[in-house]
Parts: C-alpha cells; structure tokens; sequence
C-alpha cells in the first residue's frame, strides 16, 4: 500500500481493507472464485465486459496482496487456475456483509425509509 504523504505511518485498517478490494472487477473475481477454482477463461467468460489486460491486472493485484493464488500447470497448452487463498475465503464473509447491508440500503432508498 502505498503511503500519503503528511500521514504519521499508522494505517487504518478499513483504509487497507478497502486497498485491497479497489478496483472496478475485484469484487466480481472474488464472487466468482468464492466456491470454485477457475481457470482464466472461465473467469473471462464470466465476466465478459472486462478486457484481458484488465482481468490480468486484477488478478495479479489480488495476488500480489495474498487473497488469490494462481496454480500454473505444466501442460502445453498452458493450464493456469484461480482460487481465494484462506485470507481470501475470510474477505468472502466481508463481501457477505457489504451485499446484506446493501440490499438493506437500496430498500431504504427505494421505500422511502428512512430510519
């Protein structure tokens, strides 16, 4: 992660948490991988609007930061598969939580409820 400047070095953890799953496709892999491991394109198919540079990048992104692991298989043609790593299958319970209190919210907005 990287730092701001003017910040005393001290990171809040929501901040890191929300680093981790930044990015316009992250959520949308990990809803996918939650149950299974996939292979890339099966991920490509399942999320057909994202460009193969972008679904490399995020893939990489959540690699790098330890929430999915990527087995490459020695096979020609090459065989590359995605799952949550165990810290990964924990953020599964977070995105839980954040889609509940969503629909919750959407039928606030939509009721009119504003309690």
């Amino acid at each position: 992660m990287k730092k701001k400047t003017g910040t005393t070095g001290k990171e809040c953890p929501v901040e890191v948490a929300l680093n981790v799953i930044d990015g316009k496709w992250k959520l949308r892999i990990l809803y996918f991988l939650q149950n299974e491991t996939l292979r890339y394109n099966e991920l490509q198919d399942r999320i057909p609007a994202v460009t193969q540079k972008m679904l490399t990048s995020q893939l990489r992104q959540l690699e790098k930061d330890g929430v999915v692991t990527r087995k490459v298989y020695a096979e020609i043609p090459p065989r590359v598969e995605y799952s949550l790593t165990p810290i990964g299958k924990k953020l599964i319970q977070v995105y839980r939580a954040l889609n509940e209190w969503a629909l919750e919210y959407m039928d606030r907005e939509f009721t009119g409820n504003i309690s």
